[in-house]
């Protein structure tokens, strides 16, 4: 995704899908992460508090809307999250990361297939990085409350 600017960094995106009849909640793991688009900048570490009163919110509707360009989706198919908001940091500049999820009944695991993607739980996740982990953590407690 193109930068908003060169003092705001663009942000990723962490996609999921909620089973409407069983409340079961599934991330994307890309072949990067469960961070969508990369590439990634390296180290990363997680901001405690994303939420300070001086914070820039990028605007999650624009970026659910490009994640459906680029995922060649309807421009329906995925829905931003308005109330998440974290932060990654590297050498002095913050990565938003945002929520969206997939709207379909089931989970588009074609499209997974076509990105050598697939749909983790978060107990899959125990196999990715600890930062992935505890944003994967930060969004399931907010998703299910």
């Amino acid at each position: 995704m193109p930068p908003l600017s060169d003092a705001s960094p663009a942000p990723f995106l962490i996609l999921y899908h909620a089973q409407a009849t069983s409340a079961r909640l599934r991330f994307l793991c890309l072949a990067e992460g469960v961070l969508a688009f990369g590439p990634l900048p390296h180290p990363l570490t997680l901001r405690d508090n994303a939420h300070t009163p001086h914070t820039v919110r990028p605007m999650p509707a624009a970026w659910s809307a490009e994640a459906c360009r680029r995922l060649e989706l309807p421009h329906d198919a995925i829905e931003a999250d308005h109330d998440f908001l974290e932060e990654v940091l590297h050498e002095g500049s913050a990565y938003p990361v945002l929520l969206a999820r997939f709207t379909s009944i089931d989970p588009p695991f074609a499209l997974a297939e076509t990105l050598h993607a697939r749909f983790i739980s978060l107990l899959e996740a125990r196999r990715r990085p600890a930062l992935e982990r505890e944003l994967l953590r930060r969004a399931y407690t907010h998703i299910l409350g």
